[in-house]
């Protein structure tokens, strides 16, 4: 392979994972450093929807291990609109809010679009020209989470693959499945878990879902997150794909 495989959930604060994920009696002020011991990353979700303090990102760098790597969502403001063109300075904020406190923690960042949001051109093209290539002097990589039919499009690959930007694998009946490879690294969200399966997935599934992370790293890291489904099943899930992995 050429690169690592990262699996984990979306965020580390969700009440019925305690008991069932989080021993009972963690405090809530430990949950994301016992979180980042069982998975190898997450992706922060609270970046939707608000920013953070410079003091944020740098504490939770601390309290996760050497090896563990966040991914984020893009803050709305930048995506939530009708032309992406127009968010060059919500994407400046976004970006200069301090993530660069992550360091070596700082993995990728999901660009999520509304599912209304249509495939065009020369937005999607202008909006990639406005996505940082670096903030202070880490590299940044952008994924580009898109929810409309018209994305499964060649022109959308080609633009996709000019601004190595990876398009995520969204396995979810509502949405597109993109699996193209547009950039150095994948990105996939899973988004199937059952409540009635004890780690979410079938162990076929489990099996099946390795073989895809394994085929995404021979073109550089792969980022595998399960998300939304029966979320109470998808920490057992990532560690059962950790395992299998």
């Amino acid at each position: 392979m050429a690169g690592k495989i990262y699996v984990g959930v979306g965020g580390w604060t969700f009440e019925p994972w305690r008991g069932v994920f989080y021993p009972e009696g963690l405090t809530h002020k430990r949950e994301l450093e016992y979180a980042s011991r069982k998975l190898t990353s997450i992706e922060i979700n609270g970046t939707y929807y608000s920013s953070f303090k410079p003091a944020s990102w740098a504490k939770w760098r601390a309290e996760t291990p050497d090896g563990f790597v966040f991914a984020m969502k893009a803050s709305r403001f930048c995506t939530n609109r009708r032309q992406l063109a127009e968010a060059g300075d919500s994407v400046k904020y976004f970006v200069g809010q301090g993530l660069v406190e992550l360091g070596d923690r700082l993995g990728p960042i999901n660009w999520q679009f509304m599912a209304t949001k249509k495939f065009d051109a020369e937005d999607i093209e202008a909006f990639l020209k406005l996505l940082p290539r670096e903030a202070g002097k880490l590299p940044l990589r952008h994924a580009l989470e898109v929810r409309h039919p018209s994305f499964k499009d060649p022109r959308f690959y080609d633009l996709a693959r000019k601004y190595n930007a990876a398009i995520i694998y969204a396995h979810d009946e509502d949405f597109p499945e993109i699996d193209e490879p547009t950039a150095d690294f994948a990105y996939a969200r899973l988004m199937g878990a059952q409540e009635k399966l004890k780690t979410g997935y079938k162990p076929a599934d489990i099996d099946k879902w390795a073989k895809r992370a394994k085929a995404w790293a021979k073109r550089g890291d792969a980022f595998v997150y399960f998300i939304s489904g029966d979320k109470v099943r998808n920490p057992a899930a990532a560690q059962a794909l950790i395992a299998k992995l």
